[in-house]
Parts: structure tokens; sequence; C-alpha cells
């Protein structure tokens, strides 16, 4: 299977951040990685392969070295498994005459009017009702075809539509799941249909953590298949291909490692966030599973590199005055190395240097991108795990555009570059 291939399984699958990590796990114990959990005890061994689900939407995954060295440099890579769209409320419904809906509120920063008219599923993690109060019963949820939609707004009503209008989060991203006979309007619609999928009754529903997905296949786009349009780019590009490299990167005497969290996109700041200090803990414990003491865990810790790897902007070719005047990465000329001054990407000359020279090693064609001095950009995990984790540190990823739309693009062969120049980075 190719990683264009990979991607595109990824891109069915990560309809919420639990199936994402879902897709990654099977991926990575199908290719002979062990299950382990941070409250069991851990047998690391050396040439052992490991993965852990966090909270059920963080990952972490890490391989041995068959001779393994302490000296060796860890390797670390980090990624997200979450991405802007629409979160369910609880006690999501409501009726508007005749019309069922269902209250919304919004993650993170997409572009909201690219959500309007769309096939929109739901799919999640719901808490069920159990015999101990404390292990309440927790399901995974997808729904299978098309729930809800938000219309728009007819032109004729809406006038100035196309001279912008502003969305009111409340009261204009509320969708409609059905028009209801008369004999359900009093009914709680959502909640029976989600109790009816579930097959509990709705009392047993304590609570849910559900998103409001883009029901479209991801595709190839362009006379020669150039392009990929497609959901959730950002940020399952960057997950599907530290998967695929640290199942193909193996180094017999280091530690690689990947960690993919939870929350970007809204700070990064909880428990399965990369502000959280589990990748430091995580650090430590495996140098100790492996025989080290305290000071060798801190020595390996301070000696270890990261690489966060998230997407970054491509030149608009209908906008190219957005772009910086003098570093301009364009789709399918290879990854992007993010820059920054303000630290906003934890990238340093140092780390640069290093990942140049891997990259020019196996060929890999690669970029430079820095935002405009008069524009204010976005942060990645880097700089953000590197202050809890802090080793040397650089952000990378492939360039998108329409970055945060329901439907973003990239170039088919970046995924290539990307796969290929973290495969080298765990391997050499």
């Amino acid at each position: 299977m190719t990683e264009q291939q990979k991607l595109f399984d990824m891109l069915r699958a990560g309809v919420a951040p639990f199936m994402c990590v879902e897709e990654c796990e099977n991926r990575l114990t199908e290719a002979g990685f062990e299950k382990i959990n941070y409250k069991d005890a851990w047998n690391l061994v050396p040439g052992g392969k490991y993965v852990m689900n966090h909270h059920g939407t963080a990952l972490l995954a890490f391989t041995v070295g068959k001779e393994y060295k302490p000296t060796d440099m860890i390797r670390m890579a980090a990624a997200h498994t979450d991405y802007p769209c629409m979160r369910i409320k609880p006690n999501p419904d409501f009726v508007t005459n005749g019309y069922a809906q269902v209250n919304l509120e919004v993650y993170g920063g997409p572009i909201l009017n690219t959500w309007f008219d769309r096939p929109l599923g739901v799919a999640g993690r719901v808490a069920l009702r159990s015999d101990n109060p404390f292990e309440p019963k927790m399901v995974l949820y997808r729904s299978e075809k098309p729930v809800m939609t938000i219309p728009n707004l007819a032109i004729h009503m809406n006038r100035e539509v196309n001279k912008g209008v502003e969305i009111n989060n409340q009261t204009d991203l509320m969708p409609v799941l059905d028009v209801l006979s008369e004999e359900k309007k009093d009914t709680k619609y959502f909640m029976e249909f989600l109790a009816s999928e579930l097959q509990v009754d709705v009392q047993d529903i304590l609570d849910f953590e559900l998103s409001v997905f883009l029901m479209e296949e991801p595709m190839y786009i362009g006379v020669e298949d150039t392009l990929i349009s497609a959901p959730r780019l950002d940020n399952l590009t960057s997950c599907s291909g530290l998967v695929s490299a640290i199942i193909d990167g193996e180094r017999a005497n280091g530690i690689n490692l990947i960690e993919l969290s939870d929350h970007e996109e809204v700070g990064s700041s909880t428990k399965q966030g990369a502000a959280s200090i589990l990748l430091h803990d995580m650090v430590k414990r495996i140098v100790k599973g492996l025989g080290g003491n305290d000071e060798d865990a801190e020595r390996a810790m301070y000696g270890a590199m990261m690489v966060s790897v998230d997407v970054a902007h491509g030149l608009h070719p209908n906008k190219a005055g957005k772009m910086d005047i003098t570093n301009k990465p364009v789709l399918g000329k290879g990854l992007c190395i993010k820059q920054a001054c303000s630290q906003s990407y934890a990238t340093d000359a140092e780390t640069i240097g290093i990942f140049c020279q891997i990259c020019d090693s196996q060929k890999v064609p690669y970029q430079r991108f820095v935002n405009r001095s008069d524009v204010r950009g976005g942060s990645t995990l880097g700089a953000i795990s590197s202050t809890m984790t802090p080793v040397r540190t650089m952000d990378i990823g492939i360039p998108l555009l329409a970055m945060h739309s329901s439907r973003e693009l990239m170039a088919a062969t970046d995924m290539d570059s990307l796969k290929n120049a973290m495969t080298a980075y765990f391997q050499l």
C-alpha cells in the first residue's frame, strides 16, 4: 500500500480524535507493537515496540533498538489528532417550527462558511450507565450516514451574502436533522436516535464527546491527479506519516518515539495535550524501564530531539501577496521547515542544520515557511511541548491551501516527502 493510500484510509477513519487514535493503534499493533498502559507495570526490552492509548484521544508509541545504548539520542516526533469542527452540547435537542435541531458549539478555529450545506455525520465517545459508578461503560460511536446539515439562507433573503456576512456561532450554526411529524415534536429526537444506534435507553446515556464531521470522501483533484482534496488534512497527514515512519524507521541503537496529542486546536493545556507533563514522564519511565537511573533519564532527556509535525501554509495563487516576499512554499515542492523568531515555531539553526542534512541525504525536497512580518501566524505543538520537555525542537509540515476549511487541499507527492523525511530521521 502506498503512503497516499494509507493517508486516504486515515482520512476516512479519523473522523474524530478517538477514531484517529483507534486507526493509528490498529496500524501499529498490526506491525507488531505491544499495547501498554501507564498504570500497569512495563517489561521493556531491547528490540521491543510499544504503543499506549492515553485517555482515548492521544497516543504514544516507541521502539527500542535491538542493540540499545543509553547514550544514543532519543528521537521524538509529535502531531495532533484533533481538527477544527463543531461539537454537540449537552441537552442538545430543540425544535423550531417542526424542524428537529441540535445545539452545537465551535471547536477550534474552522472557516465556518465552508460547513454550510454539507452532509454531516456524528462521531466520538459516549459514556453509558454501568454497575460501577467509577467505571462507566465507554463506547465509540460513528454514524454510518449523514444525519444533519446546516442550511444557508437563500440569497433572495440575504442580498449582501457575497460581500461577506458575519456568522453568529449560536444562531447561525444550528443544524437541521429532520422535519418532524406531529407525534415526534415533543421528543428528544437526537438523543433517542443516539440511544437507538447504541441499543440502550436514553436514560442510560450519561454524557458524550461527539464531533460533527464532514461526510465527504477524500479525492484526487486535477487532470493528472496531482492534488488531494479532503477533510481533516490538518493534521491527519502528520499522524499518518509519523505512524508509517516509526514502523519503517528502525534503528539498532536508540529509542524512537511519537506522540499524537489532542486539543492542539484549543491550546493543548489538557491531560492529553502537548502542554501536559506526559511526554517528559514517558521518557523518564522508558529509560528507567531499560535499567537506567534518575541521572541516566535526565541525560537522555536533555540529549534528545523533537520534530513537531503540523501543516504549513502554501502560497495561494489568487492571494500571492499574503505570503512572505522571499519564503514562498508551493504545493508539490516538498515539506516545509517552519520558522518564527517569536518562537511560535520552535525551530532554531541547529535543528534546521540537522534536518536539512537528513533530507539532503535522502534527496527529500523541502521548502521554508515564514509568516509575513505584518501577519500573526499560528502556533504548533513544538513550542508548547518544549516548555515541558526542553529538548532541541523544530517544526515541519506539509503545505496546504484552505487550512481549517471543511475541505483542505494538498499536493499528493508532499505526503511522500514527509514520510520519507521522518523515516530517515528515525533510521539514520
